[in-house]
Parts: structure tokens; C-alpha cells; sequence
């Protein structure tokens, strides 16, 4: 057996670069760690989810994954190419055991990864089961006597749509006579294949930006959050006078927004729309947001009736929480959008929905309708390189002692006018700041401060 390198499992998925960390043997390991993992859970004969994204080394590995849970005596439902919401669609909606996509998500070509989930296609991270899986996966295996499981092909798209618009429950007539342009970026990735079925539904003109998939992102990485990816997007938006531009990630569960006037919008100020929304129609609803998030989608919670609750970040992270918390939605700075109703699992699409809806029936812009959460002054999240982050993180709450402190995510501390959160990176060397005040120049001169006291030390 080809050695596995332990570095490969992340805190939320596997991740590495191929073939030199993520290689076909890996893939077989892994797919028996999760079969091993699943099946001291459920007795009896388990069915385990498969698809992948277009990675140029996705087929490759997938084979591998395949061949690894099949040899377990386990049964697939092998739904194929697709993309990770669709894959969580066909693991809760039909109750099979578990799953597992192969993904690098938003990362560079030469990687690739795997995300894995449970029943009910509950996200598996380190704190949940991905510790276990990684053990299992490194142990010396047995060869399996169980007899070789079954394959079944499914395509899910239809019934995925079909779903994202029940939830949605969009006024076809007004979205119709809205005549909305929109201009839909997805980066050669995955989620090309969503767009051709959305032009047939929705009663808009819809451009596809880079629609060939191709493995290799030639245009731009599939990792909208980084502006230089959606340049071609909001220059496309200006130039054809759109109402709306909308990118997806490298496995379309994030989703990011240009508005008609060319700027990127903060993916904070969409949870404060969809927020609204929601409490208009679930009065008391409880909505999750990340504690890296503007203070001002707590306040637009709470102005709409809404239990504001504060999480840690990643995904496998926020839904465990959703589900302890029976939370309707949840909205992380990073364009993941979750939603009860889709086992807690992300939603771009009922988002996209959602915003053309907002924009059709008001008759507004989405510029428009985002100036009241306009509130505050927000850095953005800053990657500061830290060698001793323990220590960093005591001398920031020493310097701020005076504030409200609270370690749900690192270090936050909360003053009248300002606020920071400081998080250690899980694999790197960095602490991840945000900084946040009522002036803009409030907010890069505390961010100055901070950095100083870093660096400094």
C-alpha cells in the first residue's frame, strides 16, 4: 500500500495536491476508511452516495472510490458529475447511509479532495468523525471477504431544481415582466451544468460567462471571494447593462453577487436581504451568521423579529450548529447560504432565486436594496503570518482587556463604536483578522494597531 500522507485531512475535507498527496490509492484508503466509519453506525448493508466535480484528475480518483467502497460489499448510488448541494440532495432526500464527492472545491487545478457526509448528508469534519475516518483510512487493512456491492446510476439534476424552486416559490409573473438580465460566471467549473437547465425555467436573459467545462480553469480560478476571478464578470455586467451578475465557486456551493452597477456586493449584505425575507414569512426564526460577519446582519435579525445566533466558521461547524439550534438559515461571509429545509446543507440557487424574486417584486435594484445595511466600515478577513498564534492571541486580549470578550472563534472583543475577531488558521501559520467600526477611519486605525502589535512581538 502507497503511504498516505496524514496532512491530507483537513479540518472541514481531504485536500491536496495530485497525484503527489491525493492519488488513486489514497482515494481506494479513503473510501474504505469511510465505509469501515459509516458501518459501525448502521448495521446491515449500507449505500453510499458518489459523484465528483470536473477537475482534469476527478475521474481518475473517482474510479478509486468506487472500487474501494465496492470491494467493502457496499452499495453506490453513483450520481456523477455534480455539484456539492446537488450531492447532499441525493444523500438526505433519498436516506442512503453516507456519501462522498471529489472535490478541491474552489482550489487551483492541481488539487484535489474529497468531502464526506453521513446520513441526512451531515457534513463529517474533524470534530464529528473526519479524526476517525483519517485512522481508519491509515490502518493496515484486511482484504474484505464481503461480496462485491452494486452500482446504481442516478441523475438528480431535475429533482434537484425541481426542489430549489418549491422551496423558493418565485412569482413566475412579475420575474416575467421584470425582463431581468443576469450574467451567470461559473468559471468552466461544475456548475456549468445548472445553467442550461435555469435558462429553460427562469423567465430571465441569461448570459453564461466561461461555460465549457474544463478542469483546468483557464479563465480564472473558480474562487469568486477573490475579486481578480470576477473582473470578467463585473466588466461583462457594465457592458451589457445587466441587473445582476452571479458567480459560483469550484463546486457551487458558494455563490457571490455583482450588482448592475459593476461592484462586487458583500456576500453579509445578501444575508441581511434573504434574513428579511424569511423572518417576513417564519416570524421568530432563529438565523445563524459567522462571527466574522458585519454586525449589522445581527441587528437586521433582530430588527425583523429574528433570533440572531453567532457561529464558528466552516461549514461542517455552522450546520452541526443549525441543527443543535433548529436555526431556519444561516449566511457566512464567505458565500455559503444554508437553509433548513435542504437537510442544512447550502443553497445557492434558492439565494439566486430568492434575489431575483426581491429584485422583481420591489422594482428595485440590488444596489438599492442593499444602501440600508451600508451601516458600518468592515476590513474584510486579513491573513496576518504568525509563527506562535497562541501568543499572539494572548497579547491581543491582554491590549483589550477593556472590551467584551468571547472565544467562540478565537479571540473577539466587542467595544462601543469597533470590534475585531483574531482566528487561527487550522493548517497555517496565519490569524485571521477582521476589524469592523462605525468610521472608516475608526476601522483602519485600530486595524493598524492591531497588525503593529502582531508584527511587533
Amino acid at each position: 500500500m502507497t503511504k498516505i500522507n496524514p496532512s491530507i485531512f483537513k479540518a472541514y475535507d481531504v485536500r491536496g495536491v495530485y497525484p503527489k498527496e491525493i492519488n488513486s490509492s489514497a482515494a481506494l484508503n479513503i473510501a474504505k476508511g469511510l465505509v469501515a466509519f459509516l458501518g459501525k453506525r448502521k448495521k446491515g448493508r449500507l449505500k453510499i452516495v458518489v459523484a465528483r466535480d470536473n477537475r482534469v484528475s476527478s475521474p481518475v480518483l473517482y474510479r478509486a472510490v468506487k472500487k474501494g467502497i465496492l470491494g467493502e460489499g457496499v452499495d453506490i448510488i453513483d450520481i456523477g458529475l455534480s455539484t456539492t448541494p446537488m450531492f447532499y440532495f441525493a444523500v438526505w432526500k433519498y436516506k442512503f447511509d453516507g456519501g462522498i464527492i471529489v472535490t478541491a472545491s474552489h482550489n487551483p487545478p492541481e488539487y484535489n479532495g474529497f468531502k464526506i457526509v453521513g446520513e441526512k448528508a451531515i457534513s463529517i469534519g474533524e470534530e464529528n468523525g473526519l479524526e476517525e475516518i483519517k485512522k481508519l483510512t491509515l490502518q493496515k487493512k484486511k482484504r474484505s471477504k464481503a461480496k462485491k456491492g452494486s452500482i446504481w446510476k442516478k441523475n438528480i439534476l431535475k429533482e434537484y431544481l425541481d426542489f430549489n424552486f418549491s422551496i423558493s416559490k418565485m412569482d413566475f409573473k412579475k420575474l416575467k415582466a421584470a425582463q431581468l438580465k443576469i450574467g451567470i460566471d461559473t468559471a468552466n467549473a461544475v456548475s456549468g451544468i445548472l445553467v442550461k437547465e435555469l435558462k429553460k425555467r427562469l423567465p430571465c436573459k441569461i448570459y453564461h460567462l466561461f461555460p465549457k467545462l474544463d478542469g483546468r480553469f483557464p479563465n480564472h480560478l473558480a474562487n469568486p471571494l477573490e475579486e481578480k476571478n470576477i473582473k470578467d464578470l463585473r466588466s461583462f455586467v457594465k457592458r451589457k447593462n445587466l441587473d445582476l451578475g452571479v458567480a459560483f465557486d469550484g463546486d457551487g456551493d458558494r455563490i457571490i453577487f455583482v450588482a448592475e452597477n459593476g461592484k462586487t456586493i458583500v456576500p453579509d449584505y445578501i444575508t441581511c436581504l434573504l434574513s428579511q425575507k424569511i423572518l417576513e414569512e417564519n416570524p421568530g426564526a432563529k438565523i445563524l451568521y459567522s462571527i466574522c460577519s458585519s454586525n449589522i446582519i445581527r441587528e437586521i435579525i433582530r430588527e425583523n423579529g429574528g433570533v440572531p445566533i453567532p457561529s464558528k466558521i466552516g461549514h461542517t461547524l455552522i450546520k452541526g450548529k443549525m441543527i443543535k439550534e433548529k436555526a431556519l438559515f444561516a449566511g457566512e461571509y464567505s458565500g455559503h447560504y444554508f437553509h433548513r429545509d435542504h437537510s442544512f446543507c447550502e443553497v445557492p440557487l434558492i439565494v439566486l432565486f430568492e434575489v431575483l424574486e426581491k429584485i422583481s417584486k420591489t422594482g428595485k435594484s440590488i444596489s438599492q436594496l442593499i444602501i440600508p445595511f451600508k451601516k458600518y466600515f468592515y476590513s474584510g478577513i486579513i491573513n496576518l503570518e504568525v509563527k506562535d498564534k497562541p501568543r499572539a492571541l494572548s497579547l491581543l486580549k491582554r491590549r483589550y482587556k477593556r472590551g467584551k470578550i468571547s472565544h467562540l472563534d478565537g479571540l473577539r472583543v466587542d467595544f462601543e463604536d469597533w470590534w475585531f475577531n483574531a482566528r487561527p488558521s487550522n493548517t497555517e501559520d496565519l490569524l485571521r483578522i477582521a476589524v469592523e467600526a462605525k468610521t472608516k477611519s475608526l476601522m483602519q486605525g485600530k486595524l493598524k494597531k492591531i497588525k503593529k502589535l502582531i508584527t511587533a512581538n
